[in-house]
């Protein structure tokens, strides 16, 4: 949850307050930054708790999204509450969105860390929702940073809404791609609120929402390639000799040597993606060298496996020069990427053993 500084903090002006920061300084910092401090650390400890929690999703963020929608009825009575000058009530308006946006940041973070891949431009998103939680935890950098700037709050809570409706979605069997667009567009045109809080008439406000929503739906179309494919990942990857009954036969590490390769006529990559319950997805292994060497398309990848649902491709073509370095993309139908396997073909060496490090680069 977010801190509770503002709230909890004795007034500054009382007579009791000051006496005690005469004789206990320390007590002032404490005051300003203990609960965001501790705010924070509870928070992180979710990555944790929940890093492969998904099957909990569902009705947390359900419980989320009950919440958002009882702050957008608070955000429509803003502007009488501004014209009654009823302060009080807009502080905890206020407080109610840095707290929502708070919660949701920090639940799907787990949930986007897992399906990021680290080295590509997926890991953008996982960066903003970071950076959103921290601020959304620390009331002094929220005030600095978001409060004077309306459109920054309703920004944060986009991004909240979208985050946690793409991870929604899918739990309830909607594909990645579909979910991807779906949540843009709800996302923006839940934001109605914030345009008649300008003093727009709810026409208008509605109206430029679903332009909004039209206009988010297209960006992150276009721009896919930075979402994470949320809630699937890696659960096993690896490179091999070959691949018999779904399991992989002399799974190798690192740097290959050419002559293993030649001696075994070539290489399988072998996935196993996981997936909730339910959904199915088209997926695609990329293989690339200095440019794409091949693209395989495979068997949807069907949900419900803990250990991952397991699916492999093998190239045996391999054109000089045959050395260089390499990587095997796991991809989506709509193009997202679930994750990346990378090795090394070297000329002459030590015989290869072991397995890759999968998913996240």
């Amino acid at each position: 949850m977010a801190d509770r500084t503002t709230e909890f903090r004795p007034s500054p002006g009382g007579a009791r307050w000051r006496g005690l920061l005469a004789r206990h300084p320390w007590l002032g910092p404490l005051a300003r930054w203990g609960p965001a401090v501790a705010s924070l650390a509870l928070g992180s400890a979710t990555l944790f708790v929940f890093r492969r929690g998904l099957p909990h999703v569902a009705w947390l963020v359900g419980y989320l999204l009950l919440l958002w929608l009882v702050l957008i009825v608070v955000a429509a009575l803003r502007t009488a509450l501004e014209r009654r000058g009823q302060k009080l009530a807009l502080g905890v308006a206020d407080y109610t969105v840095q707290t929502l946006c708070h919660g949701l940041l920090l639940f799907v973070l787990p949930a986007y860390y897992a399906t990021a891949t680290l080295d590509s431009p997926n890991v953008i998103l996982l960066l903003a929702l970071a950076v959103g939680a921290v601020v959304t935890a620390v009331d002094p950098m929220y005030r600095r940073l978001v409060a004077p700037y309306p459109w920054v709050g309703d920004a944060l809570l986009g991004l909240s809404m979208f985050a946690a409706l793409n991870v929604a979605l899918p739990l309830v069997r909607v594909p990645p791609g579909t979910a991807l667009v779906a949540s843009a567009a709800v996302a923006g045109a839940a934001l109605a609120p914030a345009f008649h809080r300008g003093a727009a008439s709810w026409p208008r406000a509605g109206a430029r929402a679903a332009g909004l929503a039209v206009l988010a739906a297209v960006a992150v179309w276009y721009g896919r390639a930075a979402v994470p494919p949320v809630p699937l990942f890696l659960a096993h990857a690896t490179m091999a000799r070959d691949v018999v009954a779904l399991e992989p036969v002399d799974p190798i590490r690192g740097t290959i040597p050419a002559a293993t390769i030649r001696k075994w006529g070539g290489l399988a990559a072998y996935t196993a993606i996981h997936a909730p319950a339910g959904l199915r997805q088209g997926v695609e292994h990329v293989w690339r060298g200095r440019t794409v060497v091949a693209r395989i398309p495979l068997a949807p990848v069907l949900g419900g496996r803990s250990e991952g649902f397991r699916t492999f491709s093998r190239r045996r073509e391999w054109p000089p020069p045959l050395e260089g370095r390499y990587r095997v993309d796991v991809l989506t139908a709509s193009g997202q990427l679930v994750g990346r396997l990378r090795f090394r073909v070297e000329g002459a060496g030590r015989d290869a053993a072991g397995a890759p490090a999968p998913g996240r680069g």
